[in-house]
């Protein structure tokens, strides 16, 4: 009985390491800021926006440079409007996405695959008509070449046919009438989130972002 509850013990402790480490992590990671890329050209108009938990990319619907619209169809959407202006785009965990609306109904198994990187990941991809700058939303200016730089990203991030299409996800569960899911590359994890993502898209394109951030408020604290 001893022996079990010495084990028992080992294995909190370690567990309550891991955790230590991980938020000491979190916290100074988020601090140390990529600074934007020196002399960028505003040419391109793209934003920043979080719900509080989750950071999206927005950028134009349409450019010289690519049509969202014809991969991310409107007609995917319930309003299947086309004259929105701006798409955000997000990357997360599927089950997060599909299956938890809100915290309040997370299951434990939803929360430990998404946890462990056991699950599948999707890009949740939002239209609107036009955005307002605040706390949740920051808008800023890069050159072509940084817009080129992050297409390349997060078309990567997208799965896609022979043809290079776009896969949708067939569901119920969307959040609105201008949104959609679409099935996406690689695992979500405690050290790739959906905010590590959207850091990476920032970092992709010369944009100031965290070394490394699993949390939006990292994102933002470097766009006050």
């Amino acid at each position: 009985m001893k022996k079990a509850l010495k084990i028992a013990l080992k294995i909190f402790l370690v567990f309550l390491g891991f955790i230590l480490i991980y938020l000491i992590a979190v916290f100074s990671l988020s601090k140390i800021t990529v600074q934007q890329e020196p002399n960028t050209k505003p040419e391109v108009e793209i934003y920043i926006l979080t719900n509080g938990v989750h950071t999206d990319i927005v950028m134009p619907t349409k450019s010289d440079q690519i049509d969202w619209s014809q991969k991310v169809q409107f007609a995917n959407t319930k309003a299947a409007d086309s004259t929105y202006k701006y798409l955000a785009m997000g990357w997360g965990d599927k089950g997060f996405y599909l299956e938890t609306p809100e915290w309040s109904g997370l299951k434990a198994s939803v929360a430990f695959k998404a946890a462990s990187g056991l699950s599948n990941t999707a890009i949740h991809a939002t239209y609107y008509k036009s955005l307002k700058e605040g706390d949740d939303c920051k808008k800023m200016m890069i050159s072509k070449e940084q817009y080129d730089r992050l297409i390349q990203y997060i078309n990567n991030s997208f799965q896609k046919d022979a043809s290079g299409n776009f896969f949708p996800i067939k569901t119920d569960a969307n959040y609105g009438k201008t949104d959609a899911f679409y099935e996406a590359n690689g695992s979500y994890s405690l050290f790739h989130t959906c905010n590590t993502w959207a850091n990476s898209a920032l970092k992709a394109s010369g944009q100031k972002c965290c070394f490394w951030t699993a949390t939006d408020s990292g994102i933002f604290s470097k766009y006050k």
